[in-house]
């Protein structure tokens, strides 16, 4: 008597068999940069960046609660935290595959088979009752193409993961440099405020001197053009902070209330103290590079689910339950039924289907392991560029700091001496430009180099 189901041996050699895959071997690409970064390492550089949290680097209490609000409240966050769920459960979904899927079912079915068709003559009524448990269509994975499948899904969540841990990231530091513009905008609204009030003073100075004759009415033309200059650029620096606060509202997401004091750009403290470390290192730990060798591994499994696509596939089909004609005899002795069905499937004439997966698969490889590269390269020059960045515009925003108290005691100079006679009012409007043009440089200074900090936190895959 022949056996209904297939012998341990053949289930040992089919499980066997399940174990082959035809996806090529994983290789990373070689890293297309150099081996050193092309700045020389700071010597006061102690703290890695993926150990430092961004509570630690940012001390700004104001900031710190802006940062946490918009990690909290930012839409494309929650866009990008909803991808990674979506990823997941598409893993899920995948792995799912790997193993047989059961079903209970119950059914009952009555038909009736007119006289004409019954070999009896006479009209007959027939009934059914089933109830069985069943896997439907579970294939054996010969070739490995349902693991193939399920490795390209597990890499595709987890380069959503990362993509997802790159964003959170680059939305802090975006809140920090959008948090810092304001801060400047602030600062500089309040010089120019105060450069008003004082071109103001003067002018009206400046009106009583012509009065009693000690002033032209060229010196008072200057005043007042100067001084009308000062509402404009005072109107223009209000305009951009208002600019700057919608945008930090955006990026937050809310409006936070109750926020503690905020400091100025020179009590900021952030100090860019961070090794880079060798590039190798530095840039296989950024998000987004292990995001894009993610979505390479992913292309790699692709191909050996194409390749097993040219092969047979084995599809099981069984169920095992009871039977009977009447309802209340469903599961008396002798009711049992079982059936098994196995499929085999091989594909002969797709017109070229199978070939043009298998090509679109490795295309899709070729593609991923330029986007790999291209990631590397951009985060190797982001990294070298803030490097540069951190030592050039430290020694350029102190050079500005200087020129703005040498502009300052040059103004101070002016004044006295056009008070005393001695000195033209010109030589105070050119003063008076130069302190003002020093004080903006100088905030601008400040402010680059505390963004180019935050933004070093970010190249450095900050442990966000």
């Amino acid at each position: 008597m022949r056996k209904p189901f297939p012998s341990l041996t053949a289930i040992a050699v089919m499980a066997a068999l399940s174990g082959c895959t035809l996806m090529p071997d994983y290789q990373r690409p070689e890293l297309p940069v150099k081996a050193a970064w092309p700045v020389a390492e700071d010597a006061a550089a102690k703290r890695g960046a993926e150990t430092t949290d961004w509570r630690a680097y940012f001390p700004d209490a104001r900031m710190q609660a802006l940062i946490a609000a918009a990690l909290e409240h930012n839409r494309d966050l929650r866009i990008a935290v909803a991808r990674v769920a979506e990823a997941r459960a598409l893993y899920g979904v995948a792995r799912a595959d790997r193993l047989p899927n059961f079903d209970l079912a119950a059914s009952g079915s009555t038909a009736k088979v007119p006289g004409d068709l019954s070999l009896t003559g006479v009209p007959t009524t027939s009934r059914r009752y089933d109830a069985n448990i069943s896997m439907l269509s579970f294939e054996l994975d010969l070739w490995g193409r349902v693991r193939s499948l399920n490795a390209a899904a597990l890499a595709s969540y987890l380069a959503t993961e990362e993509a997802q841990r790159a964003f959170r990231l680059g939305l802090i530091a975006d809140v920090a440099n959008a948090y810092l513009t304001r801060v400047e905008l602030e600062q500089r609204v309040g010089l120019a405020r105060e450069t008003l009030r004082t071109r103001a003073e003067m002018r009206t100075m400046i009106e009583r001197r012509r009065e009693v004759g000690l002033a032209g009415d060229l010196d008072y033309l200057q005043a007042e053009g100067i001084y009308q200059q000062a509402r404009s650029d005072l109107a223009n620096l209000e305009r951009q902070k208002s600019a700057a606060d919608n945008a930090l509202v955006l990026l937050v997401g809310t409006q936070p209330a109750d926020l503690p004091a905020g400091r100025s750009l020179a009590e900021q403290a952030i100090v860019p103290d961070l090794t880079p470390g060798l590039p190798a290192e530095t840039l296989l730990k950024r998000p987004d590079v292990l995001a894009a060798e993610q979505r390479l591994i992913a292309a790699n499994a692709n191909i050996g689910a194409a390749r097993a696509a040219f092969l047979p596939r084995i599809a099981l089909t069984a169920a095992g339950g009871s039977a009977s004609r009447d309802l209340s005899n469903l599961f008396d002795s002798g009711s049992g039924a079982w059936s098994f069905q196995p499929v085999l499937r091989l594909p002969l004439f797709d017109f070229g289907r199978n070939s043009a997966n298998l090509d679109i698969a490795e295309a899709r490889k070729v593609a991923a392991v330029a986007d790999y590269e291209k990631t590397v390269q951009q985060a190797f020059r982001e990294v070298a560029d803030l490097l540069d960045a951190r030592v050039s515009l430290a020694a350029q925003a102190d050079a500005l700091g200087r020129v703005e108290k040498t502009q300052a005691e040059r103004l101070r100079l002016a004044k006295a001496r056009y008070e005393a006679g001695i000195a033209s009012y010109l030589d105070v409007l050119d003063a008076e430009r130069d302190a003002f043009n020093a004080q903006q440089g100088s905030l601008a200074a400040q402010r680059a180099l505390l963004t180019a900090a935050a933004q070093l936190y970010k190249a450095l895959g900050g442990g966000a």
